[in-house]
């Protein structure tokens, strides 16, 4: 199992040569305006679908997804060998504490429990959501089947966090079995 050190070192240099960049806007979500196309590095996503996370009728996030092509279809999208989730802060409830907790969670139901495989992974991850969050920040996970997950706040390249099972795991906390919020999984889906 690489170090901690190893995957974020590794991850920033791989970052350092993605490009992320947004087009029009397709439409807007919670008074966030969501792009109708995305650019990682020489590849163009498209917007598959968007909603919004809410918890006690309070909007917290818009989440959204992109991929090569659109499809409702899990396996494809799990397969896709690129695709990014973009999440827009809605709410000043949201803090660094309270969004790690929501990802550890996330994470335990993606992967029913079994984290250990890819525990370095996720405390790498975690880390990077330790500085303050506030309404408006945007985070931009972009998946690699090659890379893993390149994380982005506000446009910026955080870090590049390898392994194909953090990344499956990763996907499936809006998409799998047990998600963030069924509602959220179907519009994300386009459904």
């Amino acid at each position: 199992m690489k170090s901690l050190t190893s995957l974020v070192s590794t991850g920033l240099l791989l970052a350092g040569g993605l490009l992320l960049s947004g087009s029009a806007s397709a439409k807007e979500i919670s008074s966030v305006d969501v792009a109708e196309h995305i650019a990682i590095e020489s590849t163009q996503l498209q917007l598959n679908g968007a909603g919004v996370r809410s918890k006690f009728f309070i909007d917290l996030y818009v989440g959204s997804l992109y991929l090569p092509s659109t499809t409702d279809d899990i396996t494809t999208i799990l397969d896709a060998p690129t695709s990014a989730v973009r999440l827009n802060i809605t709410s000043g409830m949201i803090t660094s504490d309270k969004m790690r907790d929501a990802i550890n969670d996330g994470f335990e139901d993606a992967t029913d429990g079994s984290t250990a495989e890819i525990q370095t992974e996720i405390d790498a991850f975690m880390a990077l959501f330790s500085d303050e969050i506030k309404e408006g920040d945007q985070f931009t996970l972009a998946t690699d089947k090659a890379l893993g997950v390149t994380a982005y706040k506000n446009g910026e390249a955080q870090a590049t966090i390898e392994g194909e099972a953090f990344r499956q795991a990763l996907l499936q906390i809006w998409l799998g079995d047990s998600p963030a919020q069924g509602s959220l999984k179907k519009a994300m889906l386009g459904r």
